[in-house]
């Protein structure tokens, strides 16, 4: 059974930097590219960085080229994103999500609130 769980949410103020894990398990995590997505309130899903399965790939949204990372351990079966310089409109609640067979699967989520 596919199973994603994320941690690492929480709240700080602007400017500051949070690092989100996400830990996969019931497939070969090395073999698939990994994605972050978010979603705020009133808003739809929106796809924040991808990377390929080995690493040698990444993409990023417009919004936060420059200032999030995403990596991946596959010893660890663990992808991260990494958020620097956060902003307000980084509000919302974060996804990891691998597709498998053209099905998507999700975790349940963390949640990162920027406010001062």
């Amino acid at each position: 059974q596919v199973q994603l769980v994320e941690s690492g949410g929480g709240l700080v103020q602007p400017g500051d930097s949070l690092r989100l894990s996400c830990v996969a398990s019931g497939f070969t995590f090395s073999n698939y590219g990994m994605n972050w997505y978010r979603q705020a309130p009133g808003k739809e899903r929106e796809l924040v960085a991808t990377i390929t399965s080995a690493g040698s790939w990444r993409n990023y949204a417009d919004s936060v080229k420059g200032r999030f990372t995403i990596s991946r351990d596959n010893a660890k079966n663990t992808v991260y994103l990494a958020m620097n310089s956060l902003k307000p409109e980084d509000t919302a609640l974060y996804y990891c999500n691998v597709r498998l067979l053209r099905h998507d699967y999700w975790g349940q989520g963390t949640q990162v609130t920027v406010s001062s």
